[in-house]
């Protein structure tokens, strides 16, 4: 229904009818009209870890059972009690725990270091070392696996924490993630520094670190999901079972006739739970730093 008003105009001029539409306005969804596609595929991709949650609940003689059953006819701890009980799993978690802290805090005090010099210093050589070092992160670690065990050997670190810590201490991508969010940065803040009489240091630590929180956040959780879920390198690193991760742990559960897959399924519900949280923490620093840091190259 459409009805008509007349407008005051000059003398001398015919009024004007403005054309009014009586009804209810249009409501507007309580949510973007993407969240319609990104829910359905949300949950279509949390399905394996809601399964995992769910199976862990099962007993042993519900997994064995043709056809398998999706969901628990019963909560059955058997599992959870048969891992907590175990009397090295708290070791194996201590093991994973100061394995993934040192390489997370050296990775971003190394990949620190190494990023704002590919990004802000120029030296000889400094173009080649970075394709160099680019390089690297094309090769596979089946190729440097032996080459490592080696000198890992050579140091006499084997069947210890270091030769897992070792390798992780820096890794090509921190370094370049790292110097990519370092050249967004505009240099005006860092000459402002240098003019006020502060060392290149004093200018990373008080200037350029506080901005760049959300690439070091992303890093920080790069790294601990790397390390902490690493399994092939402390496969062949480590022999006794007191120097296992929660990893290379879990995988005792596994037998060459039988399998305890409850235990198999509470033991990876305890290991997911860390990453998990991590990411969940650090989701917003994560986002923005991926949005970022390819701004400039």
């Amino acid at each position: 229904m459409t009805t008509t008003t007349r407008l005051s105009t000059p003398a001398g001029r015919r009024p004007l009818a403005a054309p009014v539409t009586a009804g209810r306005p249009r409501r507007r969804l309580p949510f973007s009209a993407w969240h319609l596609l990104l829910a359905p595929l949300a949950v279509l991709f949390a399905l394996p870890l809601l399964w995992l949650c769910a199976s862990s609940l099962m007993s042993d003689a519900q997994f064995n059972r043709f056809p398998p059953a999706l969901v628990p006819s019963g909560i059955d701890l058997g599992g959870y009690r048969y891992v907590l009980g175990n009397g090295m799993f708290p070791r194996w978690l201590l093991n994973s725990v100061i394995v993934s802290s040192v390489a997370v805090v050296s990775n971003l005090v190394l990949g620190t270091l190494g990023g704002y010099a590919f990004a802000r210093m120029r030296f000889a050589g400094s173009r080649a070392l970075l394709l160099l070092m680019l390089a690297t992160m094309a090769v596979p670690f089946q190729l440097t696996m032996i080459p490592t065990f080696l000198v890992m050997k050579k140091l006499g670190l084997i069947d210890t924490l270091g030769a897992l810590i070792v390798p992780s201490l820096v890794t090509p991508f921190a370094v370049f993630l790292l110097r990519q969010f370092f050249l967004s940065l505009p240099r005006e803040l860092e000459e402002a520094a240098w003019l006020d009489g502060c060392a290149r240091l004093r200018v990373l630590w008080s200037i350029v670190l506080p901005l760049a929180r959300p690439a070091l956040a992303t890093v920080a959780v790069l790294t601990f999901l790397t390390t902490w879920n690493d399994l092939s390198w402390p496969l062949i690193a480590i022999n006794h079972d007191t120097q296992y991760t929660l990893q290379l742990g879990l995988t005792t559960f596994q037998g060459t006739h039988h399998t305890r897959w409850s235990a198999v399924m509470a033991g990876n519900v305890i290991t997911v739970l860390p990453v998990l949280l991590a990411f969940l923490c650090a989701q917003k620093t994560f986002i923005r730093s991926l949005t970022s840091s390819g701004l400039k190259g």
